[in-house]
């Protein structure tokens, strides 16, 4: 699970610990547990149904109901969950992990191509988390899986989940900008977050080609197509970009966020406007300030229309489809 997901359970009140009549008595226990689960899947690597059956077991074995209603409280419409604590998930990943270290990655196509049809979403992180594995030597089909699971995604835990390996996929070969580049112009929701969440993991995916210049020169202005849009889950997403964006290049972003805000403010655009005002956390104090003046009374208005570059080409080619998902071949 991301690290966006996890800032956002610890800001709620969801129990501290597992009810002490659940599974076995004490965290350490229950993580030890997840260990041994997670090492007894890789015994099944060569049959994915088998596989996600297993799994399945380990994450029913290891839920949590206090946990899983807290993720239907931050994540809505989240879908079926297990309800398995994020600490018990990475300890079941990491055993798998060692335990299929010489297994090819092939093979964890397989199983990640069936995790990725099952309904409940730890399994479908689970397949996230081990496309990252795969995405150096199996380039080309593991992409084919992450743009299955961007297309089938309908939360933001899911869509900032893959923003990971959609980072990496990206810095390891840069032609893929261009993929994203349509993402901006989709009808879900979920797509369009995953242009701004991918973003703002770039710089920490991958520290050195993160944070080239060329990387902030190219997320400002698909940051830039999308700023605007309507939806709350987006707007989040972007201001997230923005911020990580000024880790790789302050002054560019400082640029574009004056541009931003002296736009909004001509156009009492308060979807934009909301959007500069959450990234100047990361901004020199006096331009945050500036620019802060500069939106005094400018305020987003629920069910407003977007206003985005992005927003507007869409309309423009609604009829050819434009953004439209395509069907996705089998894996082959």
């Amino acid at each position: 699970m991301s690290a966006t997901a996890i800032e956002m359970k610890r800001a709620t009140a969801w129990p501290a610990r597992p009810t002490a009549d659940h599974g076995t008595a004490t965290i350490a226990g229950r993580e030890a547990r997840a260990k041994e689960l997670g090492g007894a899947v890789a015994d099944h690597i060569s049959d994915p149904v088998a596989f996600a059956a297993r799994l399945a077991d380990a994450f029913r074995e290891l839920a949590d109901p206090e946990y899983r209603a807290g993720q239907a409280f931050v994540a809505p419409g989240i879908g079926p969950t297990h309800g398995v604590r994020s600490p018990l998930q990475v300890a079941v990943r990491r055993a798998f992990e060692r335990a299929s270290r010489r297994v090819s990655p092939a093979e964890l196509l397989q199983v990640a191509d069936r995790l990725l049809r099952e309904p409940e979403r730890e399994a479908r992180w689970f397949a996230i988390t081990t496309l990252e594995r795969t995405l150096a030597k199996e380039p080309e089909r593991t992409w084919q899986l992450l743009r299955r699971a961007a297309t089938d995604a309908d939360d933001w835990i899911t869509v900032d989940t893959l923003a990971h390996p959609y980072g990496k996929g990206i810095l390891a070969e840069p032609y893929r900008w261009a993929e994203l580049e349509q993402l901006t112009v989709s009808p879900s929701r979920w797509e369009r977050r995953l242009v701004g969440s991918t973003i703002a993991t770039m710089p920490f995916v991958n520290r050195t080609l993160g944070r080239k210049p060329e990387v902030a020169a190219r997320g400002l202005a698909l940051l830039g197509l999308v700023i605007g849009d309507r939806e709350p889950d987006v707007q989040k997403a972007l201001s997230w970009g923005f911020r990580s964006m000024a880790v790789v290049d302050l002054p560019a972003t400082t640029a574009a966020l004056r541009q931003e805000a002296r736009m909004a403010a001509n156009r009492g655009d308060g979807q934009r406007a909301w959007v500069v005002r959450d990234s100047l956390t990361k901004l020199d104090l006096p331009a945050a300030e500036e620019i802060r003046e500069q939106l005094a009374g400018l305020r987003r208005r629920p069910g407003g229309p977007s206003t985005s570059e992005a927003a507007e080409l869409a309309e423009r080619f609604a009829d050819m489809g434009l953004g439209r998902p395509m069907p996705q071949p089998p894996l082959t």
